[in-house]
């Protein structure tokens, strides 16, 4: 049973990961397995058998959900917009329990506020950029051109230790940094997608080779980025722990209002049934926070 709830939290992280807005680090966060995901991927080698049992259950999740998020996700975020993103808030909104519970009993201080603030900024500010810069009716921006040629492939890895944040930096969204840069599309949905939608039904090689192709240095980008970051924030929570989960409550709290902010969630337009859909798959979000929060016990 606990392996199956590790690969549906799993599975939560994955999805998060190619929302844009969303993030990956949030949602671990909101499962209550932030600090033991952490420790696991910065003592992988020196632990390697404890942090492998640990890590393997959540990545598999992951891959589940990004191969599944190609297809189903991507129909409920176009024809259930608002409803599909309350769940998510719902999930990201019962987290801020377990992070007070964090810093319960230190001394508040104008640090702790400001670090509060200026973490909740670097998450809203990117997103209103997207929505001064972007017109309307190309939400996705100008989209990049991807090669295979030597800038092609750095570029790409660049690109993945950049998309990496959103695994673990809680309330930064790697997706919506590809998105404002113009290779969300190019490289999530019509690489990714078109992969596992298209090419592998059709048998189409050529296609899945060069999409493999494409993928590789990103993911090999995604992985060196996480290890990066992950140390960074172990350092971070093991000498300045109040201050860090300040900042990470800022950037929590931030998220929802980022995911608000983006025009698509109105697409299907706002009427008295969506908003009560909405308000049902907030509280269902929330609920599921809470249970799937059963992580922190086993930190």
């Amino acid at each position: 049973m606990k392996t199956l709830l590790d690969i549906l939290r799993g599975m939560v992280i994955g999805l998060a990961n190619v929302i844009p807005g969303v993030s990956g680090g949030t949602m671990m966060v909101s499962m209550g397995i932030f600090d033991k995901l952490i420790h696991a991927i910065n003592h992988l080698f020196d632990e390697f058998k404890q942090s492998l049992r640990t890590l393997w259950p959540y990545l598999a999740g992951m891959v589940l959900a990004i191969i599944l998020s190609s297809v189903a996700l991507s129909i409920a975020f176009e024809r259930f917009p608002l409803p599909t993103n309350t769940l998510f808030i719902g999930l990201i909104l019962g987290s801020v329990p377990m992070i007070l519970a964090q810093i319960k009993g230190a001394k508040i201080n104008a640090l702790h506020v400001v670090l509060f603030l200026i973490f909740a900024a670097i998450v809203i500010v990117p997103k209103a950029i997207a929505n001064a810069t972007l017109t309307e009716g190309n939400e996705n921006g100008a989209q990049a051109v991807l090669s295979l040629d030597l800038w092609g492939i750095i570029k790409l890895f660049l690109l993945g230790v950049l998309a990496s944040a959103s695994m673990v930096v809680p309330g930064v969204s790697g997706s919506m940094m590809l998105k404002i840069l113009g290779y969300y599309n190019p490289i999530v949905v019509d690489t990714l997608g078109g992969l596992f939608r298209t090419q592998l039904p059709a048998r189409d090689w050529a296609g899945m080779g060069h999409s493999v192709l494409i993928l590789i240095p990103f993911g090999i980008g995604i992985v060196v980025g996480i290890f990066g970051v992950a140390k960074l924030i172990e350092l971070l929570l093991r000498r300045w722990k109040a201050p860090t989960y300040c900042a990470i409550l800022g950037m929590v709290l931030a998220s929802p209002v980022v995911i608000l902010m983006d025009k698509s969630v109105y697409a299907q337009g706002v009427n008295a049934w969506i908003i009560t859909a909405g308000v049902v798959t907030l509280a269902l979000g929330v609920f599921g926070a809470i249970k799937l929060g059963g992580g922190k016990e086993e930190a």
